[in-house]
């Protein structure tokens, strides 16, 4: 997410670079000042060159407080996202209703004046985005190496459980079989004893 207003820091961030067809993308394009305390302004122009061509065409700029779109192709698609203020570090822009056609190179221009204390000095910082647009979205490798992982767990949990089960029931069994041994033994040591017969009869 990008936020105007006071910046407590600065930080350099590649774009991401794969889209989905007829959703909207985020293009990043950042560029920090080496001295936040000096005053400073920036435009910031966007160009893009389709696959298999090897011009740029004029798509955007954003020169503070007006943005402009300024290609047909991209016209009512692109929205500025970036810093709202003169000192522009962070340049986004959103693209919607993206198209197999809107793969390519995206190239920002930072185009910035430093305000020094006895002179303007000018700048210029160009970054590029190299952005393929698919038919859907890939799943990324760690993803599905998660999801592997997940089912992977869930049956050694389920394996695991079975032996659990397995072991107390066998225990059980166990434990109840030599109860009943013990009860078995008992009552014939009461049949077989004779002394414990004549005490009984001697009483009465």
């Amino acid at each position: 997410m990008f936020m105007s207003g006071c910046w407590g820091g600065c930080a350099e961030v590649d774009s991401l670079t794969e889209a989905v067809e007829g959703k909207g993308f985020l293009l990043g394009c950042i560029s920090c000042k080496k001295r936040e305390e000096v005053p400073a302004e920036a435009v910031v122009d966007w160009f893009f060159r389709p696959q298999g061509h090897d011009n740029y065409s004029h798509i955007f700029q954003y020169e503070h407080p007006t943005a402009r779109s300024l290609h047909p192709g991209f016209d009512g698609r692109v929205a500025w996202r970036g810093t709202q203020d003169p000192d522009v570090q962070i340049g986004a822009i959103f693209i919607s209703n993206l198209t197999a056609n809107d793969s390519g190179t995206y190239r920002c221009r930072f185009q910035r004046t430093l305000f020094l204390s006895l002179y303007k000095q000018q700048a210029i910082v160009e970054k590029e985005v190299e952005l393929q647009v698919l038919a859907e979205a890939q799943r990324e490798v760690t993803a599905v190496v998660a999801e592997i992982l997940m089912y992977v767990l869930i049956v050694v949990l389920q394996l695991w459980l079975i032996l659990v089960l397995v072991y107390c029931y066998k225990k059980i069994s166990a434990e109840q079989e030599a109860r009943e041994a013990r009860s078995a033994l008992k009552a014939q040591t009461k049949l077989l004893d004779p002394d414990e017969d004549c005490d009984a009869i001697k009483t009465e």
